[in-house]
């Protein structure tokens, strides 16, 4: 795998955390469309904050090594990171829509 490649399946499984926390909790879905907008963004942009720590698709791929550890985490906050979008992003709009 390339850098490229695991940070496509990092944004991937940020789409699908969206998706899945706007079926379950139905109060925050924006439809498919703006789930998927929202978790191509959360994922982003939690992997960018937290990737520093070391599980950042360069590091998974560290010398031409593929670490399945580091990949895991990498996978764990992408998910989370869709999904504290779609929830975010939902309170926000709620928020703006009372003023």
């Amino acid at each position: 795998m390339t850098d490229t490649l695991i940070s496509l399946i990092s944004i991937f499984i940020g789409i699908v955390g969206a998706n899945v926390t706007a079926s379950i909790f139905k109060k925050y879905s924006f439809d498919v469309i703006g789930n998927t907008i929202a978790g191509v963004f959360g994922s982003i942009l939690l992997i960018k904050l937290f990737g520093r720590l070391g599980f950042s698709p360069q590091l998974i791929m560290h010398e031409g090594n593929f670490h399945l550890s580091l990949f895991i985490i990498n996978s764990i906050v992408s998910f989370v990171g869709g999904s504290l979008a779609v929830i975010l992003i939902s309170k926000l709009k709620n928020k703006m829509n009372k003023s």
